[in-house]
């Protein structure tokens, strides 16, 4: 399944003490009431990139030798990996080009530039800007570190499984956006490895949900990518998937799907009632039980993955649109 142990996930929890933030843990009144046990939202929002994925970049920056350190790094990304790769790029002294696709909302764009990286924007779906950086990576020598396929990227973002199992030990549903699949892969990895009982849920939109269409056909598919709320979920997989499809196939209790209006209420709700500017793909936990898709035994987590939404988007979805 996985060359991805526990103990790499110790290792990268220790690699990365003093780069990123161990993130709250806080109890949701309105949310435990609806469910009828109590929800804790993980609020990885509040990293200083505003996602989880600082945890994966700043780990995968920390193993590269000095030469590889030299020539750079480079990654195609939806938008929260590139911000957190410039941003630990930029912790440890190391030159970042960000591959982006047109479809990436403009303030993530903005935010990567204004972290020192240089960002190239190419076609209409990750897996062209993918293909972009690759090719930067060939010709520059540059170290390509992909948003979620990797193993220090995994690892890293494992570290936040390992912090939800200290911080709620009782834990018995964890909750968690699904894309490409490193968040949940890092997570799961660490949750199954403490109690197998505990349950896995990967949450993502019904508008190109890769790994999803990807665990239905039995093997890594395209999918379209589209407009979505929960644009941070988007773009492929990689037919060449190498780790995060065959651990999510192996990990994953659950897969739960949501609609635009769902995402939407999501959103509306984290503001209304827990006070957190989130983005779309973060709001698809809290979308999940507000739905009743979950039927909770015990206490549940739910991953909040990232706030990086444009601020005129939000206030049109507080204002009621979906989209």
């Amino acid at each position: 399944m996985s060359s991805i142990s526990a103990d790499d996930l110790l290792k990268a929890r220790q690699r990365i003490a003093g780069l990123v933030r161990q993130t709250p843990l806080e109890h949701s009144p309105s949310l435990s009431r609806l469910a009828g046990v109590p929800v804790w939202l993980k609020l990885e929002s509040q990293q200083a990139t505003g996602s989880f994925k600082l945890r994966g970049a700043s780990n995968a920056v920390a193993q590269l030798d000095a030469e590889q350190k030299r020539l750079g790094v480079v990654t195609a990304s939806t938008g929260n990996h590139g911000r957190a790769l410039a941003f630990a790029a930029a912790q440890q002294g190391v030159k970042a080009i960000v591959c982006l696709s047109e479809l990436v909302p403009q303030n993530k764009v903005r935010a990567i530039r204004e972290l020192g990286a240089e960002v190239v924007i190419k076609g209409r779906s990750q897996d062209d800007a993918q293909l972009e950086a690759l090719r930067i990576a060939r010709e520059q020598g540059a170290a390509f570190i992909p948003p979620f396929d990797h193993p220090h990227v995994i690892a890293g973002q494992g570290s936040l499984g390992l912090e939800i199992l200290e911080q709620c030990p009782d834990v018995c549903e964890v909750l968690v956006p699904l894309s490409g699949g490193g968040l949940f892969a890092g997570v799961a990895l660490a949750i199954k490895a403490s109690s197998p009982a505990i349950r896995t849920h990967g949450i993502s939109m019904q508008l190109g949900a890769a790994m999803h269409a990807s665990l239905e056909a039995g093997e890594p598919v395209e999918v379209e990518e589209l407009p979505t709320l929960a644009d941070s979920l988007g773009g492929g997989i990689g037919l060449d998937n190498r780790f995060t499809y065959s651990i999510t196939r192996e990990l994953c209790d659950q897969v739960h799907l949501l609609d635009e209006a769902s995402i939407a209420r999501g959103i509306r709700h984290a503001y209304r009632e827990e006070r957190l500017v989130v983005e779309g793909a973060a709001a698809v936990g809290i979308a999940a039980l507000l739905d009743g898709l979950i039927e909770p035994r015990g206490p549940v987590v739910v991953v909040i993955s990232g706030r990086n939404i444009d601020i005129d988007q939000h206030l049109r979805v507080l204002n009621g649109a979906d989209a």
